[in-house]
Parts: C-alpha cells; sequence; structure tokens
C-alpha cells in the first residue's frame, strides 16, 4: 500500500486528490496538511467527508511528513515547495507538485510570469513535466519530482499537441481562447470571484499576461521543436468546473496547395491519441462540451476545418479539478509506482 500525503489537502484540487484516492486500490492518505485547519477534522472543513474521513488536519511540516509516506502531493501557492524543498527530503520521497515551481524549466521565465524568486532551481532540471499521454515515457520508478501541468495548460496542450507535432499547422498563428468554471481560481476568499460577481457574467482575465502562457508554449515548442509565441486569453464563466479551450491556427498547405483533408487530420489525432484511456477525439461535427467531462479524467477533443480561411478550429474539454489538477496527479502517481495508470480514476463523467 502507498503511503500518500498531501499538503494543501483543504483547497479545491486538494480535496479532490482526497475523493479520489478514496477510491484508491493501493493508496493510503496518511496525512491531510493544512496550514488553516490545523486539528480541525477534515469532514468538518468538507462535510461530504462526514463518516468517510475522521483524520484531522494536520501542519505542513515537508520534512516530518517525508518520514512517513512515499509520494507528497503539493497542492499549494507558487512558491512554496520551492522555498522548502531539499535533496534531503528528495532522497526520502517522491514529490507530485500541483504548482507551477518546476514546471517552467528557464529561472528567469518562470520569476517574469510569477512575480516571485525561485528558491531551488537546482531541481527544475530534475523534475519531469508530468503530462502523462506525452511524456510517460520519462516518468520511470527513479523520478523524484514530478511538475503536475496547470489546467488551462492540459487542455490546450493536449488539444492543438498533434498538429503541432506533425508540423500541420503554422504555430505563430495559434491563439487560445480559454473559458474555466470558477474553482480554477482556487477556494481562497476573494471580492472577484464572489456569486454576485460572476452569476450571469462572463470576462475575460489576465489578458497577454496569464501565467500559463509560458508553459504551453514551452511544451508546444518542445513539440514542434520551435519556438512557439501564442495569444492566450482565459475567461471566467459562471459554473463551478470545467475549461473549455478553442484554438485557432493556419493550416500548412500540402504540396499540391491543397489543405489537409478531415480525414487527413483525424488520422493524426489518431496517431497520437487512439489508445490513451483519457483522450476522447469526438466524432466529426460533435463540440466537445464541459458537462460530458465533469467529474472524470477524461480530455475531450476535436477540430473543424475552415476551408474558406484556411484555417482550423481545434476544440478541448476537461474538469479543472480532476484531469486539469487531481485526476492528472494520482495518474502520474500510478506511473512512478508501476500501477495500472487508471488505477482509481475510473470516473465516469457527471451528468447532468
Amino acid at each position: 500500500m502507498i503511503k500518500v500525503g498531501i499538503i494543501g489537502a483543504t483547497g479545491y484540487a486538494g480535496g479532490e486528490l482526497v475523493r479520489i484516492l478514496m477510491n484508491h486500490k493501493e493508496a493510503e492518505i496518511v496525512w491531510y496538511g493544512s496550514r488553516s485547519y490545523i486539528d480541525k477534522k477534515y469532514y468538518e472543513v468538507y462535510q461530504n467527508m462526514f463518516e468517510i474521513v475522521e483524520d484531522i488536519c494536520k501542519d505542513d511540516n515537508l520534512q516530518e511528513l517525508a518520514e512517513q509516506v512515499d509520494v507528497i502531493f503539493t497542492a499549494t501557492p507558487q512558491g512554496f515547495l520551492a522555498g522548502l524543498l531539499t535533496e534531503e527530503i528528495l532522497s526520502k520521497v517522491k514529490i507530485v507538485d500541483l504548482s507551477a515551481d518546476y514546471r517552467i524549466k528557464d529561472v528567469a521565465t518562470y520569476e517574469k510570469w510569477y512575480g516571485i524568486e525561485h528558491k531551488s532551481p537546482q531541481f527544475i532540471e530534475e523534475a519531469v513535466y508530468g503530462l502523462c499521454e506525452v511524456n510517460r515515457g520519462k516518468i520511470t520508478d527513479k523520478t523524484r519530482l514530478v511538475a503536475n501541468p496547470g489546467c488551462y495548460t492540459t487542455c490546450s496542450i493536449l488539444t492543438a499537441y498533434p498538429l503541432v507535432k506533425e508540423g500541420l499547422i503554422d504555430v505563430d498563428t495559434l491563439i487560445v481562447d480559454a473559458k474555466s468554471g470558477t474553482s480554477g481560481a482556487g477556494r481562497g476568499a476573494k471580492v472577484p470571484n464572489l456569486f454576485c460577481e460572476v452569476n450571469e457574467n462572463i470576462k475575460a482575465y489576465g489578458v497577454a499576461s496569464h501565467r500559463h502562457t509560458p508553459e504551453i508554449e514551452e511544451q508546444l515548442g518542445y513539440a514542434g521543436n520551435c519556438n512557439v509565441t501564442i495569444n492566450f486569453t482565459p475567461h471566467l464563466v459562471p459554473m463551478n468546473r470545467g475549461i473549455l479551450a478553442t484554438e485557432y491556427a493556419t493550416l500548412k498547405k500540402k504540396a499540391d496547395g491543397s489543405l489537409p483533408t478531415y480525414e487527413e487530420v483525424k488520422a493524426v489525432y489518431d496517431k497520437y491519441y487512439k489508445e490513451e484511456k483519457f483522450v476522447r477525439v469526438l466524432d466529426k461535427g460533435v463540440c466537445p462540451e464541459t458537462k460530458w467531462v465533469e467529474g472524470s479524467n477524461y480530455v475531450d477533443i476535436n477540430f473543424v476545418i475552415d476551408e474558406r480561411t484556411g484555417r482550423i478550429i481545434m476544440m478541448g474539454a476537461l474538469d479543472n479539478l480532476v484531469k486539469g489538477a487531481a485526476g492528472q496527479a494520482v495518474q502520474n502517481m500510478n506511473i512512478l509506482f508501476g500501477l495500472k495508470e487508471s488505477e482509481g480514476l475510473e470516473l465516469v463523467p457527471c451528468f447532468p
């Protein structure tokens, strides 16, 4: 049995980790870390866990935790893990970090976009970017640190990845327009996220400055073996969960001057995702909807070719708390420990 510790167990992503791991046959949570609710019973924070979790919340002592568990999930704000991680800790335990501390390989880029100093850059190169469908082969039993991707980035990257990898689109024309439910902003009380602020409303934010931008660019750059610069605009919509990314790019013409056909583009998606458990490429003409993936670890993807403009519209939908955070983290844990990758994640989407 894998002993699990969660730092940040009372945030939305941490709470989702608890929900998922409750049904994991090979994992046992032994540490519910929470700076805000120390000594409070976990179910008193999340009443849905009444008579399911009787444990109390503990502190966020990473050193003590490393002595007691096999893997630590850090569902914490940016800078937390980077400020505490040491070689001694990593020599004792595996860590799956749900923050952005080790996702971006260039320290200067991280510090520019996040506005904080990186306290442990020596571990950045070692960290494996845990987008399982892309980097599965880099995650082994020897891996000590996994940088769990962000929610917007997971959706945005997986939606465009096959076409970037195969050179079907001009990456310099890529635009990502994404919408997210309010849980993506975390559980902390913030005026812009109050019910009266978000209900019956939709708004763009982080325009030309959202922190996930360099993460998307870096990973798609690896896919295409080139520099990628995108326009990324996120929006907040009045729903609890879900991300829908709509992406636009110019298709590269074939040698005869014609555009790739639907069948040719579909074949590229199938090449990368046909055998992937958690990526569903939908039938022709069916546009992804967040409701179809809610509460699950699935990503639904599809595309439409606009022959009039020579562009392709790619669409992806996922649950930001599951595949966009906790579910993907558990998927990474399963790979780290040589378990069935879908263990604990056989979650049928909720509907309605």
